[in-house]
């Protein structure tokens, strides 16, 4: 791959490169500006001919889509690169993967159009996710789900950067199931949430559309709080599993679907409990 692009006249972009990567184990708690920061040296160190913007102080043309909160993990965080020569996309994966730490993870490299392809943030609109609740039965999960989806709206307050704001939890949420860790475990062929061990411990699985302000699992857990008193003894852990568009069909499309790979099927989430 060719070196660092040199400052002043910038190359022009001729390939856009959409990211899949993974944020686990300690690197969840990796801020967006400090994952930022550390994919801009990994483009350095992979040798990876990243386009650079015009003016005095030339960025490398990145763009991220919809990151995860600082905490919590994911295995479907999304980007886009331009470069300014052509790269054969798993090349690239693998270079940038061997360039970040451990956890945080390149999963997929796909081609997408130089024009006319719509941006990556056009294909996000929601997201699924497992949320684990050590010290929860699922029994108490369950009633909790079931009060949070019988009411009309669910209220919380968060601390923005515009002051604290109140705002409906209710209305995002399209699916909120909760189980056992035992039926989770038998129905994943072992995929057991991590670190828990010997205490009850209930899985919510959440899909949750983008609004705005953006729902986040805390939101969640905080209206559980508010409609059942839900209070979980041990920190909760969320990962998020999957992004893409919500079908009304309530099939979850993949981002990267019919950019380079039109034959990528869609992620089947479940259909709404609203």
């Amino acid at each position: 791959m060719a070196k660092r692009q040199p400052e002043g006249n910038q190359d022009p972009v001729v390939q856009r490169i959409r990211l899949r990567y993974a944020k686990r184990g300690p690197l969840r708690f990796t801020s967006h500006r400090d994952f930022a920061r550390a994919f801009e040296r990994a483009l350095l160190r992979a040798n990876v001919p990243i386009a650079y913007s015009q003016g005095f102080t030339p960025h490398p043309k990145v763009s991220y889509a919809s990151a995860a909160p600082t905490g919590v993990a994911s295995e479907a965080e999304y980007l886009e690169i331009g470069l300014r020569a052509v790269v054969e996309p798993d090349e690239l994966r693998r270079a940038l993967d061997a360039a970040l730490s451990p956890g945080l993870d390149v999963l997929e490299a796909v081609e997408s159009p130089l024009t006319g392809g719509g941006s990556l943030a056009d294909r996000i609109d929601a997201s699924t996710w497992r949320i684990e609740l050590p010290g929860i039965s699922g029994a108490d999960a369950a009633v909790a789900v079931r009060a949070f989806l019988d009411a009309p709206e669910v209220l919380v307050d968060r601390l923005t950067k515009q002051g604290r704001r109140t705002f409906d939890t209710r209305a995002a949420v399209v699916r909120l199931d909760a189980s056992d860790l035992e039926i989770l475990s038998d129905s994943t062929n072992g995929d057991l949430p991590s670190e828990v061990t010997d205490i009850p411990c209930a899985i919510l699985d959440l899909v949750v559309r983008q609004v705005t302000p953006t729902v986040r699992p805390d939101d969640v857990l905080s209206g559980l709080r508010v409609v059942a008193d839900l209070e979980p003894p041990v920190p909760p852990r969320a990962t998020r599993l999957a992004q893409g568009v919500l079908t009304e069909q309530g099939e979850l499309v993949d981002p990267l679907a019919q950019s380079g790979d039109g034959d990528r099927p869609a992620a089947v989430v479940g259909t709404s409990s609203q």
